[in-house]
């Protein structure tokens, strides 16, 4: 009987859909787990396709694809080093399962269904995925594998099922996209699993970022105390070996432990850092082009994108109209010095003048209003979208979560973009991020040290500046109150009376909720963003555009 074994956690960044490219991560993880002497490698869920696949997994081309992937990996494992267990697609009585392999020997040696499948926020693989019967365990190497799949751990049946056919350790691979503290909701699940059966858990998570998803790593194994003894960095690529040993109450793992994660917003500038990196990155565009305002908002986008691409691939537009202060472009001027990046100058009065007199029939005897403050917005996002079509950057949009709940944005505007790396990101956490910035260089970052925006871009007023002495605080409510609203509204699907009754006024309740019901259309016409929150705008909240239920309550 086996006293010991070496087992590699596999925290790789897949790509949906290129097969070719995961088998290399896939078989460059193996050749470090063989170099430690690890007997298994475990990988993250569905990690041959990449996750999540979505409707990918609905074409049989794709599905023969991933087949002819993994039997070429499982021919790999003839060779005498580590088995692999590996998520795929795979067909099972003729329906499509998401199903872990265990490849070794030269062949697939087991296949384990998922049986639970999530549908709510932003997963729905009752869609494309039939679900597995409740598992029995893997036998591999004189140990009993208890494996269940991400949703599977946070049920107590399947992990009840598997320790009473005599599993001696739980292992579940995940694609278990990042939200503030899910870090904390996972390890709530992982210890009560680990409680009810007794059995040590083997936790292996993807990272990376995937359209609107990000994940964070940070893999784990607990023990049966429910205590880390293995914990992996959040937020990179990594393959760590744990050391397993046979003892009289069962099997006990050691192995490196990372640093627990830390401040919440340095979690936050991480997530949308890698988040923006990989959309950038995985659909090949050679960079960014924002506008740079002089603003906040702006500011951060641009830090995110220096630390994210590095500063030669993000070229900053400072497009001033009539009305931009002499500070804006001070502030501007002294965002892009301070990051290293490009900075250009296109001023848009000529755009306004020309769009005056083409419109002046039209607009004869109408006084000037919002029409003419969005068509300066306008001209910014076609100048941005030439500059883009010309020479290649994917247009980055600056616009925060706070301004796209109530509607505070214009489309085809400041709306225009490829990627809105700021979109589940509230005003306030703006300003908080900004000045964890300026205190922090992220880990991994391309960007400089040190601050990274002078101090007036945060602590000036916030304002679009399309007419004189505009500010945000004209329009919406101050920032830390509509966000505390917003919250309630949208992460709390509360009714206004709820959020009356912690301690909001009725009034400005009501009219928040209105520019949340009546922006939904803008919504849906902006584009995807990191997901940071528990309830982000896209797939994750979905409301009719055209809605008739005018109740607040």
């Amino acid at each position: 009987m086996i006293e010991s074994l070496v087992i590699a956690l596999a925290q790789i960044n897949p790509v949906v859909g290129d097969l070719d490219g995961n088998l290399r991560r896939i078989r460059q993880a193996r050749a470090t787990a063989a170099a430690g002497g690890a007997a298994l490698a475990v990988y993250p869920e569905l990690t041959v396709s990449g996750y999540p696949p979505e409707d990918l997994v609905l074409k049989a081309a794709f599905l023969d694809a991933v087949e002819a992937a993994v039997e070429s990996l499982a021919a790999d494992t003839a060779d005498g080093g580590p088995a692999l267990l590996v998520g795929a697609p795979w067909r099972v009585d003729g329906v499509c399962r998401n199903a872990v392999l265990l490849l070794d020997h030269g062949r697939v040696a087991a296949t384990r269904l998922k049986h639970h499948l999530p549908n709510y926020g932003v997963f729905d693989e009752v869609r494309v995925f039939t679900p597995g019967p409740a598992p029995a365990p893997i036998p591999f190497r004189g140990l009993r594998l208890g494996v269940m799949v991400c949703e599977d751990m946070w049920h107590s049946d399947v992990a009840d099922t598997l320790a009473s056919a005599g599993a001696d350790m739980l292992v579940v691979p995940n694609g278990s996209p990042y939200e503030e503290d899910k870090a904390g909701a996972r390890l709530v699940h992982a210890r009560a699993r680990v409680a009810e059966t007794g059995r040590p858990l083997l936790y292996v998570n993807q990272v990376g970022g995937q359209d609107e998803l990000v994940f964070d790593g940070a893999s784990f194994i607990l023990d049966r105390r429910g205590e880390a003894v293995l914990r992996l960095p959040a937020w990179q690529e990594d393959v760590a070996l744990s050391h397993w040993r046979r003892g009289e109450d069962g099997w006990t793992a050691a192995g490196p432990l990372a640093p627990a994660a830390g401040p919440v917003e340095g979690s936050i500038y991480q997530a949308l850092m890698l988040g923006l990196r990989d959309y950038v990155g995985k659909n090949g565009f050679p960079g960014v082009v924002l506008g740079l305002s002089g603003g906040i908002d702006s500011a951060l986008a641009a830090a995110l994108a220096a630390d994210a691409l590095g500063p030669g691939k993000v070229w900053c537009v400072m497009m001033p109209s009539p009305y931009t202060s002499a500070e804006s472009l001070e502030d501007a001027a002294g965002v892009a010095a301070l990051l290293g990046c490009r900075l250009d100058t296109i001023g848009i009065e000529p755009a306004m003048s020309a769009f005056a007199g083409m419109l002046a029939p039209a607009f004869a005897g109408r006084e000037a209003d919002i029409t003419e403050e969005n068509l300066q917005s306008r001209a910014r996002g076609m100048t941005l979208m030439a500059l883009s079509n010309k020479f290649g950057p994917m247009v980055l949009s600056t616009g925060n979560k706070s301004e796209m709940s109530a509607g505070y944005a214009t489309l085809y505007g400041d709306m225009c973009g490829g990627f809105a790396v700021l979109k589940d990101v509230y005003k306030t956490q703006v300003f908080a991020l900004c000045r964890w910035r300026n205190a922090h260089r992220p880990a991994g970052g391309l960007g400089p040290a040190g601050a990274v925006m002078p101090e007036r871009v945060i602590t000036k007023p916030p304002s679009a500046e399309l007419k004189p002495n505009q500010t945000d605080q004209d329009t919406l409510p101050p920032y830390e109150v509509l966000d505390g609203i917003l919250s309630c509204l949208i992460e709390g699907e509360l009714s206004v009376e709820d959020t009356v009754e912690r301690g909001y006024d009725e009034a400005t309740v009501r009219r928040v909720w209105r520019m949340l019901d009546r922006a939904e259309y803008k919504r849906r016409q902006a584009p995807p963003g990191v997901k940071i929150t528990g309830r982000s705008f896209g797939r994750d909240r979905r409301y009719p555009i055209t809605n008739g239920f005018t109740r607040s309550v």
